[in-house]
């Protein structure tokens, strides 16, 4: 899920006010000093980690000549997502945001600075690299419970957008900074950049973004594992966060095209070119939609929900017809504009969360989606090892549709009931 100014928004508020607000202007956002630092952030952090992804996946690669063990690597910078969302999220809602932040990278940058020193053994570094990426939960949680109180209304949904949109531009030149950097420097020098980017990340934070006090007071917040079990009732209690949770996970059905293109490719008669513009269809299309969802009156946006999380996936039943490469590219380029739906659920989500326990309730609903991602890559592979990828495709799109529009129809009555 997603990610705001000095005037605190209301815990939470109905969707019929929420509707009332006139739209916002990207103009208007980036006129926030603390919203320009806290993106300059962002930028470096998000760079950061997928540079020590790349870089440590070249490591392990040049030291032992295993392909298996360097893709391991790179996996098992995920896991730890998994972990930390649930478990260390609620730091966001028991200490000042600001300052979990800045201690979030600066001990990343301390960690991938030891990671740089040459000689340590690849256990030792993908340990370090593991709670590394632990850090990556708790910095993302206080981060977007942060953003609701720092911009309000639509100036939030328009601050998700270029957080999500710069999130996906950050991530591609992570990727291609990091190749550049570990050919020209080698993976140690580049992981000493990368530690560079997380310390730059904390500067920007301690520079342009001001201390607020906790919804809460010290004494009034539950213990570690009581936060943990408090947001997971808030969440279950909440037919609307159920539910847009939920839509979140549809995301598991499209993403199925990332792990397939190189199959589907290869089905179709295409080659490398082929896998890269098939992998580059769905984001490109993503930010796209995102950019012209913003433009829509925020009423249309929330109507919009239902429909686009279900013409999310509709374009890939149409691969069963095995469509040339041209077709399903601009098939799954739909499928990406109109997943952008995932900017309104995601601000939905965070509105609809009380300040006080926003951080967890985040962490929760990040996990549910990284997972429902990971799951949705790794039956779809186990499929087209038995069936055709055109076939897998189209049923994970047919699975989708159900799936969003039986969330779909449930928010829609959860919101009717709330109003």
């Amino acid at each position: 899920m997603t990610s705001r100014r000095d005037a605190q928004e209301p815990e939470s508020r109905e969707p019929e006010s929420r509707e009332r607000e006139s739209r916002a202007s990207y103009g208007e956002v980036f006129a926030v000093s603390e919203f320009r630092w806290l993106w300059g952030a962002q930028l470096a952090s998000v760079i950061g980690d997928q540079l020590a992804r790349v870089a440590l996946a070249v490591l392990v690669f040049d030291r032992t000549g295993s392909a298996g063990l360097s893709a391991l690597t790179y996996a098992l910078t995920f896991l730890p997502d998994v972990v930390g969302g649930p478990l260390l999220s609620g730091l966001a809602d028991r200490f000042p945001r600001r300052q979990v932040m800045i201690v979030c990278d600066i001990a990343r940058a301390g960690l991938v600075g030891l990671m740089a020193i040459p000689g340590q053994s690849l256990w030792v570094l993908c340990g370090l690299l593991f709670v590394v990426q632990l850090f990556a939960a708790p910095f993302q949680a206080a981060r977007a419970a942060l953003l609701p109180t720092i911009l309000t209304g639509d100036k939030y949904v328009l601050a998700s957008s270029v957080s999500n949109v710069t999130a996906q531009l950050a991530q591609l030149a992570g990727f291609v900074t990091g190749g550049t950097l570990v050919a020209l420097f080698g993976a140690g020098q580049a992981l000493g950049v990368d530690a560079l980017t997380f310390a730059i990340s904390a500067l920007f934070i301690g520079i342009g973004v001001r201390d607020r006090a906790l919804a809460s007071e010290a004494a009034e917040r539950p213990g570690w594992l009581s936060s943990i079990v408090a947001g997971a009732r808030l969440v279950w209690a909440d037919r609307r966060l159920r539910y847009l949770i939920v839509l979140a996970c549809v995301s598991g059905f499209y993403v199925t095209v990332e792990g397939l293109a190189a199959p589907y490719a290869a089905a179709v008669g295409g080659g490398p070119m082929a896998v890269g513009l098939l992998l580059a269809a769905n984001p490109a299309g993503q930010v796209i939609g995102m950019l012209v969802l913003t433009r829509l009156e925020p009423v249309l946006r929330l109507r919009l929900l239902g429909p686009l999380s279900i013409g999310s996936c509709v374009p890939l039943i149409a691969c069963a017809a095995r469509p040339g490469l041209a077709v399903t590219i601009a098939l799954w380029m739909v499928s990406g504009l109109c997943s952008a739906y995932q900017l309104a659920a995601n601000a939905a989500f965070v509105q609809n969360v009380p300040d006080a326990q926003r951080g967890q309730a985040f962490g929760l609903a990040r996990t549910g989606l990284i997972v429902s991602q990971g799951l949705g890559v790794l039956v779809a592979g186990i499929a087209a090892d038995r069936w055709d990828p055109a076939f897998v495709v189209a049923g994970a799109g047919v699975f989708g549709v159900l799936l969003a529009a039986g969330a779909a129809r449930g928010l829609d009555r959860a919101q009717r009931t709330a109003s």
